[in-house]
C-alpha cells in the first residue's frame, strides 16, 4: 500500500493529478470523492432531447496556456465556442463586460462618442480597466461612466453573488469583470476557447481510463482507515475541514440552480443573461447555445448564490478578503509542515481558479509530487 497514492476529490484538479501519477509515474492511485460522480462541478449530462446540460452552471473553457490546451486535447475533441454575455440593464440587453458597443447601446450617440474618446485618450484602445480603478478617475465624464457601470452592472451582481459589496472582496475577484475599451463583445479574449465536443464528463472519464486508477465514489476522506498507509495524499477538499477547523471556519459561497425545460426553440439570444439588479437570481443559462443542437425545446437554469453551509450545500468559491486570508495562512503554515500531503485546488488552496488555471496548477503540483519520488 505504501507505493499507492490517495487523491481526495475527483474534481478536475484531482483527476488531472491522478491521471499523471498513473500515466507518468506508473503508480497506482485511489481516487475518492464524497459525491457520486467524477468531474466535480464540471459535470454535464444529456437531456432526453440530447441537450448537453452543465449541471453546476456554465463552464466555458478558455486559456492562453498551450500546455494546458494540449494536455486536455489528449482526452477530448473540441467545438470552438466564443462566449457572449448580455446583462439586463434598465430594460435593455447590453453586452458585458461593458465595452464600447455597450456604451452606444446605453447612451445617446453624442454622449457615447464623447465617452469613447475620453476612454481611449485616458487608457488607450484595447485595454481593460477594473471598474473600481476607473471610479478613481478625476475626469467628470469618465467618473459618470464609471458610476453608471458600477451601479448598473457591478454592484447588484456582486452583492447577490458574494454577499458583500465590490470593495469588500479581493481585487483578484473584483477585477475579473473590467470595462473593456474595445468593440470585441466576447466575454473572453484567450487564444483557445471551446467546449469539449462530447462534454466535460466524457473528457474526465477518458482521463481516468487507466488500470492503475481506482475510482471510489460516495466515499468520504474520513472513511479511509489510515491515510498514512499511502505513499502520498493529495487533498483537494476544504483545507479548514482537513484540520478540523482548529483556526476557525473558512467561508465559501454556494450556488443553487433551478433548471427547467421549455417547449420553445430558444429562450434568449445568448447562452448567458445576467440580472444585476432585477430578481433574486444572478443569471440564466440556456445550454443549447454551447454546442450545435437542433432541438424542439430548450433547457435553462436560473442561478442563485448563497452562503455555504457545511453538510447542506456544496462549496463553490472561497471568499477572498484580508480577514479570511489571515485564517487561511494559519492552515497553510501547518499544511507546509506535512511531508506527504499535497493541498491542491480551489478549496484546498482557498483560491479562485478558472478551469485552465486549475489544470495548470494541478500539473505544477504533479511536478512537485514527481520530485518527491
Amino acid at each position: 500500500m505504501k507505493d499507492k497514492y490517495l487523491v481526495v476529490g475527483a474534481g478536475i484538479t484531482g483527476c488531472v493529478i491522478a491521471e499523471n501519477i498513473a500515466s507518468q509515474l506508473g503508480k497506482e492511485v485511489l481516487l475518492i470523492d464524497s459525491r457520486r460522480h467524477v468531474g466535480g462541478n464540471c459535470r454535464d449530462y444529456r437531456s432526453f432531447e440530447g441537450i448537453l446540460v452543465h449541471e453546476f452552471g456554465p463552464h466555458i473553457f478558455h486559456t492562453n496556456n498551450g500546455d494546458v490546451w494540449n494536455y486536455l486535447s489528449r482526452f477530448t475533441d473540441w467545438t470552438m465556442y466564443f462566449h457572449r454575455v448580455l446583462a439586463n440593464i434598465e430594460g435593455m440587453e447590453i453586452p458585458v463586460p461593458f465595452n464600447l458597443n455597450s456604451i452606444y447601446m446605453a447612451f445617446p450617440a453624442e454622449l457615447a462618442g464623447k465617452l469613447e474618446n475620453a476612454l481611449i485618450e485616458k487608457f488607450g484602445y484595447g485595454t481593460k480597466i477594473p471598474i473600481l480603478e476607473m471610479r478613481k478617475t478625476e475626469s467628470p465624464l469618465l467618473k459618470f461612466l464609471a458610476d453608471y457601470v458600477y451601479r448598473n452592472v457591478f454592484l447588484g451582481y456582486t452583492v447577490k453573488q458574494w454577499g458583500v459589496k465590490p470593495e469588500e472582496i479581493d481585487e483578484s475577484v473584483s477585477g475579473r469583470i473590467p470595462v473593456y475599451i474595445s468593440r470585441d463583445d466576447r466575454y473572453f479574449q484567450d487564444k483557445y476557447q471551446a467546449i469539449p465536443r462530447l462534454g466535460y464528463s466524457k473528457m474526465i472519464e477518458n482521463m481516468l481510463k487507466n488500470d492503475k486508477i481506482e475510482v471510489r465514489l460516495g466515499c468520504d476522506f474520513r472513511e479511509i482507515s489510515d491515510p498514512n498507509n499511502y505513499k502520498m495524499v493529495i487533498y483537494t477538499g476544504k483545507i479548514d475541514e482537513y484540520f478540523g477547523g482548529k483556526y476557525g471556519e473558512l467561508p465559501y459561497r454556494s450556488l443553487r440552480f433551478e433548471t427547467e425545460y421549455l417547449n420553445t426553440r430558444q429562450f434568449q439570444p445568448v447562452a448567458q443573461m445576467n440580472y444585476p439588479s432585477n430578481f433574486d437570481f444572478t443569471r440564466i443559462t440556456e445550454f443549447k447555445h454551447f454546442l450545435p443542437q437542433n432541438t424542439a425545446g430548450t433547457i435553462i437554469a436560473k442561478e442563485y448564490s448563497m452562503p455555504h453551509v457545511a453538510g447542506k450545500n456544496t462549496p463553490f468559491y472561497p471568499i477572498i478578503n484580508p480577514e479570511n486570508m489571515s485564517i487561511y495562512e494559519k492552515y497553510r503554515s501547518e499544511a507546509l509542515q506535512l511531508k506527504n500531503v499535497i493541498f491542491a485546488g480551489r478549496l484546498a488552496e482557498y483560491k479562485y481558479y478558472n478551469m485552465d488555471q486549475a489544470v495548470a496548477s494541478a500539473l505544477d503540483k504533479f511536478s512537485l509530487i514527481a520530485g518527491r519520488v
